[in-house]
């Protein structure tokens, strides 16, 4: 695949770096330059790694390279005291998709620290790092799905890009009990066995898709 870069930061380093190895063509383009150089390579994917105070501007001056690329935005728009930026809608992937209504978005890469990126690959006591990936366009997520195999990983289905918000809210989260707290974060979820039935709530809303009865 040809894949764009926005930024040279670390995850665009890091992401890179790891597609490189997989046999992918990769061109990154900072502000400072290159940015609609990369725009323009990227005929498979571009991946915005850029801040998220810039990102949205950004890729409404690109709109016209854009249009019809497979954008991956790993943006977290986590500001001071962990705070998400976005609370209350919409999510930066959605604002980023408003920008470029002709590129399909698909939220990925926000959850882990740009050395797990660098791990080659990312396994940790024999289990392969899932990727949740949000998005409403299936050619799309087929395409991050292939990338994300390709960093040793398992994609993971999120839902459309109107649940991105809750990705975002995550890592929002999960930067304040690691960082913040210097907590292990992970043991807030536990094992799969043990996280209640995988068909459906029980309780009073049962079958609902919005179980607020407390029992699930």
């Amino acid at each position: 695949m040809r894949i764009g870069i926005l930024g040279t930061g670390g995850m665009a380093d890091a992401l890179g770096t790891q597609w490189r190895r997989a046999g992918h063509e990769v061109l990154a383009g900072s502000r400072s330059g290159g940015l609609r150089e990369a725009a323009e390579f990227g005929t498979d994917a571009v991946l915005l790694a850029l801040p998220y105070a810039a990102v949205v501007d950004v890729v409404a001056g690109l709109e016209d390279v854009l249009r019809g690329r497979v954008l991956i935005d790993c943006t977290n728009p986590v500001g001071p005291g962990f705070a998400l930026l976005t609370a209350g809608g919409p999510a930066a992937a959605e604002r980023i998709a408003s920008a470029t209504p002709a590129a399909p978005v698909v939220k990925a890469f926000n959850l882990c620290h740009v050395d797990v990126w660098r791990l080659t690959p990312p396994v940790f006591d024999g289990r392969p790092l899932a990727v949740p990936l949000c998005g409403d366009d299936e050619a799309a997520l087929t395409v991050v799905r292939r990338l994300v195999r390709d960093l040793g990983c398992e994609p993971l289905t999120a839902g459309g890009l109107d649940r991105a918000g809750l990705l975002e809210a995550t890592a929002a989260l999960l930067i304040g009990l690691w960082v913040g707290e210097g907590a292990d974060a992970q043991a807030i979820a536990p094992p799969l066995e043990f996280a209640g039935p995988l068909s459906s709530p029980s309780g009073p809303c049962a079958g609902s898709t919005a179980c607020r009865c407390g029992s699930w």
